[in-house]
Order: structure tokens, then C-alpha cells, then sequence
């Protein structure tokens, strides 16, 4: 059963932002930012049902309407009066693990053995065309494919060239991505792509979750019972949704208006200017929704509040948001002058945007949002303005963070030329947390060897993308890329057997080889660091966190997953478990405290324990460890030879690994060369890590 959509519980950005790209799907789609549990795909899928039918020409795989027929799909040409129907607006699902092939189409092998004819065979993109194409944790999609997913929304067309096929069709959907930003981010320039984007979060107020849980156990408990109830509802949105399709070309978007949103887009100092033409197609959009044929500055500024704040992050450390201050500053500044309407109708004497012109939303807080009536009847009670909430199942609080059990005291002197324990104050003494140094660019580090792990840009791999190196016989299923010389190598000894005359080469699925590439693949870069006392001498941590800051850059760059294991004290934490967030990674790095002794051997094994979970997720994602210390192992019994017993562990996983030498000052004791050798690692001094970033940012407005 899907869930209706007015019975989804408040998240009024989202529904709001979803209803504008179904009124124009033209604003680019929706990224939908939130933690688990908050009914992100619950509302998709009950978006879909409330989508107006589809005509469309009867056989054609890639549904044209028959009313303005693509006159280049590969199935027409379709001459007028070709047979027609109807079905319902489809909701395409596009699953994390799709191969490129897969999802734009590809030659069909089995025409191409067994009849000689080269076809082609449509993807995800030709099916989602007049439909939604949902993408549930787009943060986890390979770039390349995140890539041909925005191109094809922007362009209204999928380009396919791949193995002697060359096809173009038609190709316009409303695109919907979710992602948990604690999985990881998305580089900005594809956030850039994505019309508009709202976060979510559950709704704090027990009231309102109470009737989320309410709700979703009606729904199990009877489908067809609860689908009835709210079934008027639905199709309200649906008969308002179709009306604000209509009046879209009829809305006048006067010069008052661009005016403020080009101020507004200028005052935010966001790049390019696909910012200004997003947020005028949703103000356009947002005025048709609620049933005016004017832009007026309430649709300006719900535009802006949906469109902008994605196109602000430059940096993988900045957080997605908007001052709400700032823009009603910047929309001061340039009011809206009522008699500047421009000539020649709507548009601004300009032609209407062939596409369907506008559409982005942001929070709807009007009494005729939707579901607003039913609220207020009493079928649910009113939502929590201080958040969003849901109406999907498995709400709850985000996790908390990890408290520091390290167990650690004071600072120990650095004292030069001693391998004693460090000096450590009581345990109510504060615990120092060293701020990062800026502005440095990490060196690039690489595990050694060829591995098969996923897509990347840091060490060489066999991947889908890159040079070909070679061919191998495919495993069972679809063939990845086909290799045509070897493929035909291996078909030629075969040929007086089957017959072959002077007629064309016979070929049996068994001579299909692929071809083997080689490019580079994401790594786990685990950060192994010390944080005791001796580290918070001389401002030591501060440079540490600085270079630590610098490869996670370079990780997020890279797109690695990163893990954050810290010794200090009496034992070792993991302080953030792998992850793509390169975010939290940064935020947890500057919350780590300095001090107390130094469990060494505690941190190496550590290590090896969450490499060992991390082989069970993830067994094909190659690590690479960083281990960040003066080399000093001072807590416990014979800490030294217990560290070099730890490090005898860590080597046995087969991970590679490469000491940071952290030691400063005129008097070294070189004890983490020595830990270098234990670990079969190379050594770096924390210096030569890192070199100071040239980078020029213009100022915020």
C-alpha cells in the first residue's frame, strides 16, 4: 500500500518542495537532506499517485505523447492518429548498485547474437520519462552516474554512445534524491545541479509523534480502510496540483521581483546563475500553487528559502543553511515597485519556458497548505513549528555523541630525552581541546598495489571507468563493457566448426568478453591519533588536527570513507566510525580533548578492530591508516614492549599504513620510526604532510 500523501504528518518543506516540482518539473528536482525515519521516501512514493494519468503512444518504449510526439525516438516516427493510452504517472526507483548501462541503456547482446541486429535497450532514464525518477540515497551513488542523472534532468534528453549504439531520446522527469548527510555529502557541484533541497528532521514534540505512530499502525493495521479516509485529500492536491499546471504560463513575474531575487542570489554570493533562474521558476511556481497570476515577495522568499541554501557551501565543511535575517535584509533592499510590470505579458515580454516554466517551493506556512484543512477538522494535530515531522515509522532522536571515556588526565610535560610515563594531572582537571591550524593542503597518499574496491580518486584500481588493461570472461549476469577484439579472438577458432563461409562472424554468448579497466578507487582512510599529553606540548595538537583537517579535504575529494580512532589516557576510543560524512569527522576532530598518558598499544589495537568490522561491511573497499604520533608509549606495564606487540597485530591485517611523525623540538627520541618499522610503514614527519593552501574566497555579503 503506499501511504497517502496528506496523511504524511507536517514536513511542510519537503511536501511543498515536491508538490512545486510536480506543478514544474522544469526547477530541476528536489534533494531531500535528513536523518532516518523522517517518511523521505514515504513521501515520494505517495507523490507519484497523485500525478495526472499519461498519454501516451501505444508500443512506444519511451512513452511519447501523442499529442507532441519526440521526433527522434528510436521507435517512431509517430504519424498522426497512431493508436494511444493512458496509465498512471510511473515512479521509477533507481537502486545504489545500478551499472551505468543499466540506467541510460546499452546495446542488446542477446539481438545482437542471436539475429546480428545491433538494438538498443532502454534504461531507467527512458522509463522514467513523464514519471519520477527516485534516487534514495544519492549520496551513495557513484559521481558518474549522479552526473548523467542531472545532465539528463537538465537537458530533457539522455545521449547514449557506447558500443557502436548511438541513440538520443527524450527523457523529462521529476527527479528526487534522499540522503542521510551523516552516510555523506554530495560534492557541491552536483548540490549545485539539484533545483532545490530541504532538510528534515522528527518532529521533538511527543504530541505529534504520538500521532505519527498513531497513523502509521492504522495504516498496517487496515490499507484499503485508511487509504479511503484519506482519499478526498489526496485528491484535492491532485485536482490543485493539475490547476497550478495550467495557470503556470499565465503567472507575471514582474521586474520587481527578478529584481529582488538577483539581489537576494548576489547578497548570499553564490556562484554562477543558476541560482537566480531556479528561484525565479520556484517563485513562479509557488504563485501558481496557491492560485495567483502574480509574483509577489512572500513567493520570492519561499523560493529563496528552498533554492539557495545548497548553492552556498564552497567548502566540504561548510553547512548547508540560510540567515533568514539576511535575506529579509536583502529583500528590503530592493522592494517590490507594483507599477514596473514589463511589456508583453507574462515573463517579462519574454517567451515562456517551453519546459513548464518555474517551480521550487519552500516552507508553505499559508492556511491552505496541504493538509492543512485536515489538521485543523481534527483528523491530526497541528505541526510542531519548531521542526518537521513525519509520517513514516522508526522516528527517533539522533544517536548522541560518544562521551570521552578515555579515561585520560592532565597534560604531561613534553620533558626531551625521557620515555617515562607522562605527568598527568587528577581527573577533575580540564581537558585542553587544541584548535586546528587552517589554510593547509594535504600531500596525497595512496595504499600500495591494484585493488578492485569502488569508484574513486586515490589508489589504482580495476573499476567500470578508466583505461582498458585488458578482457575477461564475464561473470554471470549482464556484461559490464563489452571488449570487441577479444571478444572476436576468441569467437575466431570456432568458425569452420559453425559453419561460417564467407558470411558474417558467428559469435555464442561464451566467446562475450568485458573489458578490464583500470582507474582509481575510494579508500577507508583510517586516522589513528594520538591525543595525550605529550601531543598537547608546544601547541603540537594544533598543527596535528590542522593536517588531519587537510587529508579529510583531500578524503572528501577523493571519495573515501573516513574513520577517527583517538588514544589518550588510560585506553582508546573510536571517535567517529567510518563513514563518507567528512563533516562530522571535522566536527568531532575539533571537539577532541588533549591530554593524560599515552596507550599506544591500546590505540593499535584499536585499529585493528575496526578494520576487522569494517572488512565485513565493506569488504571491498581497501584501508589505508594514518597513525599520527610522537611514538611514545607510557601507560600501563611495559608499555613499550606491549605497543610493539599491538603493532605486530595491526601489520597482520595485511592494512597499509603510514606514521606521522609528530615529534618536535631540539632533543628526539625517534621512537616513532621505530613504531614505523614495527608497522612495515613508511614514515612522514608531520611537516612534510601538509603545505600551505593558496585560496583566494571572496567575502559573504
Amino acid at each position: 500500500m503506499t501511504f497517502p500523501f496528506s496523511a504524511v504528518l507536517g514536513m511542510d518543506d519537503m511536501r511543498l518542495a515536491l508538490l512545486l516540482n510536480a506543478v514544474s518539473p522544469a526547477i530541476g528536482g528536489v534533494l531531500v537532506r535528513g536523518e532516518k525515519g523522517t517518511a523521505k521516501s514515504t513521501a515520494v512514493r505517495a507523490l507519484a499517485a497523485l500525478l495526472p494519468p499519461v498519454d501516451h503512444v501505444t508500443g512506444c518504449r519511451f512513452a511519447c505523447d501523442p499529442a507532441a510526439p519526440d521526433p527522434g525516438c528510436p521507435d517512431g516516427p509517430h504519424p498522426p492518429g497512431t493508436a494511444t493510452e493512458s496509465r498512471p504517472a510511473r515512479l521509477v526507483e533507481l537502486p545504489v548498485g545500478a551499472a551505468e548501462d543499466r540506467v541510460v541503456g546499452s546495446l542488446d547482446l542477446e539481438q545482437a547474437l542471436a539475429a546480428g541486429v545491433r538494438a538498443f535497450e532502454p534504461g531507467l532514464l527512458a522509463a522514467a520519462h513523464r514519471g519520477v525518477l527516485y534516487v534514495d540515497e544519492v549520496n551513495l551513488l557513484h559521481d558518474h552516474l549522479v552526473d548523467l542523472l542531472l545532465d539528463a534532468a537538465a537537458m530533457g534528453r539522455n545521449h547514449v554512445e557506447r558500443e557502436g549504439v548511438s541513440v538520443s531520446h527524450a527523457s523529462r522527469f521529476l527527479l528526487v534524491g534522499t540522503m542521510n548527510p551523516e552516510e555523506g555529502e554530495l560534492r557541491p557541484q552536483l548540490l549545485d545541479r539539484f533545483g532545490l533541497t530541504v532538510e528534515v528532521s522528527a518532529s521533538r514534540d511527543p504530541a505529534v509523534r504520538v500521532e505519527v505512530v498513531r497513523r502509521r499502525l492504522a495504516a498496517d493495521a487496515d490499507p484499503a480502510g485508511f487509504a479511503a479516509r484519506w482519499a478526498d485529500a489526496d485528491a484535492d492536491v491532485a485536482r490543485r496540483v493539475a490547476a497550478a499546471r495550467d495557470r503556470l504560463d499565465r503567472v507575471l513575474l514582474p521586474d520587481g521581483a527578478l529584481r529582488q531575487i538577483a539581489e537576494v542570489c548576489a547578497a548570499f554570493d553564490v556562484d554562477g546563475m543558476r541560482a537566480d533562474i531556479v528561484t525565479a521558476r520556484t517563485a513562479i511556481a509557488h504563485a501558481a500553487w496557491h492560485g495567483r497570476d502574480r509574483v509577489t515577495v512572500d513567493d520570492v522568499r519561499v523560493a529563496a528559502r528552498l533554492a539557495l541554501p545548497h548553492r552556498r557551501r564552497r567548502d566540504p565543511f561548510d553547512t548547508p543553511g540560510l540567515d533568514e535575517k539576511r535575506l529579509d535584509e536583502a529583500l528590503d533592499r530592493a522592494p517590490d515597485d507594483p507599477d514596473d510590470d514589463p511589456p508583453g505579458g507574462p515573463g517579462g515580454g519574454t517567451p515562456p519556458d517551453p519546459s513548464g516554466g518555474p517551480g521550487d517551493g519552500g516552507s508553505d506556512r499559508s492556511p491552505d497548505r496541504p493538509g492543512a484543512d485536515d489538521d485543523a477538522a481534527g483528523r491530526g494535530p497541528t505541526p510542531d513549528p519548531r521542526g518537521t515531522d513525519q509520517g513514516g515509522p522508526d522516528a527517533g532522536p539522533p544517536t548522541d555523541r560518544a562521551a570521552d571515556a578515555s579515561g585520560g588526565a592532565g597534560d604531561g610535560p613534553d620533558a626531551p630525552g625521557t620515555t617515562g610515563p607522562d605527568t598527568a594531572g587528577g581527573p577533575g582537571d580540564a581537558q585542553p581541546v587544541a584548535a586546528p591550524q587552517r589554510g593547509l593542503r594535504a600531500r596525497l597518499l595512496t595504499a600500495p598495489g591494484v585493488g578492485d574496491g569502488v569508484p574513486g580518486r586515490r589508489s589504482r584500481a580495476r573499476t567500470g571507468r578508466g583505461r582498458t588493461t585488458g578482457a575477461r570472461v564475464p561473470a554471470a549476469g549482464r556484461v559490464g563493457v563489452l571488449h570487441l577484439p577479444a571478444t572476436v579472438r576468441a569467437a575466431a577458432p570456432h568458425q569452420p566448426a559453425r559453419g561460417r563461409g564467407s558470411g558474417p562472424l558467428r559469435l555464442r554468448p561464451d566467446d562475450v568478453r568485458e573489458a578490464v579497466r583500470e582507474g582509481r578507487e575510494g579508500n577507508l582512510v583510517l586516522f589513528l591519533v594520538d591525543a595525550s599529553g605529550s601531543m598537547g606540548a608546544r601547541q603540537r595538537m594544533g598543527a596535528v588536527k590542522g593536517a588531519v583537517l587537510a587529508l579529510l579535504t583531500d578524503a572528501y575529494q577523493r571519495r573515501d570513507k573516513v574513520a577517527v580512532v583517538a588514544f589518550r589516557g588510560a585506553g582508546a576510543r573510536t571517535v567517529l566510525p567510518a563513514t563518507s560524512s567528512v563533516l562530522a569527522a571535522s566536527a568531532r576532530l575539533g571537539e577532541l580533548p588533549t591530554g593524560g598518558r599515552t596507550p599506544l598499544a591500546e590505540g593499535l589495537l584499536a585499529a585493528a578492530e575496526l578494520l576487522r568490522v569494517e572488512r565485513l561491511r565493506d569488504p571491498r573497499r581497501r584501508p589505508l591508516v594514518l597513525v599520527l604520533t610522537d611514538g611514545r608509549a607510557t601507560a600501563g606495564a611495559r608499555p613499550l614492549d606491549r605497543a610493539a606487540r599491538a603493532a605486530a597485530v595491526l601489520a597482520a591485517t595485511g592494512a597499509p599504513c603510514v606514521v606521522v611523525d609528530c615529534e618536535s623540538g631540539p632533543v628526539r627520541l625517534h621512537l616513532a620510526a621505530r613504531l614505523a618499522t614495527q608497522l612495515n610503514a613508511p614514515l612522514h614527519p608531520l611537516t612534510s604532510l601538509t603545505t600551505l593552501a593558496t585560496r583566494t574566497r571572496r567575502s559573504a555579503a
